[in-house]
């Protein structure tokens, strides 16, 4: 009787010991507002029901609410006056060693163009028109059909116009070879721009990028699932694996409350550990993620809630952001620039 009391004891001080750590009522982390990134700038929504690799989301759009096609300048701008602190973008080499800003693998979607992106120059992309093909009605009507002609940047062209801001470039192949051309794009960036940008996408090309700029913020699907993992395994004992370190965490919202220390235990350890952490929308067993759209989800976020959040409905978001418990505000701009 006397050695299970002793166990049973011991036990609860276990488990009281492994409360406090992660409590995060000891976290002397300050109310913030959460730090926004806008996936692919501002962007048109679209039906997310039964989506495939092959679907075209252009052919899915929903009623538009504004006149910004997702990564051009144009959309990145209204982004950035919007709220927006960090941009997603989507890049493929081009045939003369460019990187192209674009999402599709292939042209045939939103372009009047057709064929792989990654085969043509980026003189021969600038000539296309990346509004043409996005129709709310089934192909009744395309609304900015001749309004994109020209707009595909470079990716020389976005760092060039914003200097000074923090990106997201995925890269769309699982191609090695293209982290490698990645890499020495990026090579010759100064170290403090550099510092603003993280490379996610396949596993093969960001473990290449990652091989030869070990300083680079990189995040994989294969990165991601073994940080959580271990983190899951020892992080209540405040552990940070160095899987994780000096990355970038995309996590859905229905994982967090799960991990050690959440919210701000846990926050307070991924910054130490020079971690970006964004939410994701919930978790639902399929293939694709979606961000923080609907602005209902704003209202499950933790009060004063200083982490990151990713979102494909920027117009949405930040006005709900703006109304969250120990929110400063955003943008005054956010009504004008959504209704454009």
């Amino acid at each position: 009787m006397k050695k299970r009391t002793t166990i049973l004891l011991v036990l609860i001080a276990a488990g009281a010991a492994i409360y406090i750590n992660n409590t995060s009522l000891l976290s002397s982390r300050p109310a913030g507002e959460p730090v926004i990134l806008a996936h692919r700038g501002l962007a048109q929504s679209y039906d997310g029901t039964g989506l495939t690799g092959e679907t075209c989301t252009a052919e899915k759009m929903l009623p538009p609410r504004h006149d910004y096609l997702e990564n051009t300048i144009r959309s990145m701008e209204a982004a950035f006056a919007l709220g927006a602190d960090v941009l997603e973008l989507d890049v493929h080499p081009t045939t003369e060693g460019k990187f192209a800003v674009f999402h599709d693998w292939t042209l045939d979607c939103r372009t009047e163009g057709s064929g792989t992106t990654r085969d043509r120059s980026m003189a021969e992309l600038k000539k296309l028109d990346v509004g043409y093909g996005y129709t709310a009605d089934g192909g009744k009507t395309f609304p900015f059909r001749g309004q994109g002609i020209g707009l595909m940047p470079s990716l020389d062209e976005v760092l060039a116009r914003f200097p000074d801001r923090r990106f997201h470039i995925n890269v769309k192949s699982n191609d090695a070879a293209e982290g490698g051309k990645l890499a020495v794009y990026l090579a010759d960036l100064p170290p403090p721009r550099r510092a603003l940008l993280t490379v996610y996408g396949g596993n093969e090309p960001v473990e290449a990028v990652k091989q030869a700029l070990p300083d680079m913020r990189t995040l994989s699907r294969r990165s991601l699932a073994r940080c959580i993992l271990q983190y899951a395994a020892l992080g209540w004992s405040g552990y940070v694996p160095e899987h994780c370190r000096g990355t970038t965490l995309l996590i859905p919202i229905n994982v967090a409350g799960w991990l050690w220390g959440w919210p701000n235990r846990f926050l307070d350890r991924m910054d130490a550990a020079g971690i970006q952490i964004f939410l994701l929308g919930p978790y639902t067993g399929g293939g694709f993620s979606e961000g923080l759209d609907d602005p209902e989800l704003i209202k499950n976020l933790p009060a004063g809630y200083s982490g990151g959040i990713s979102t494909d409905a920027l117009d949405l978001i930040v006005p709900e952001i703006a109304h969250h418990p120990a929110s400063t505000g955003r943008s005054d701009d956010a009504a004008s620039v959504a209704t454009r």
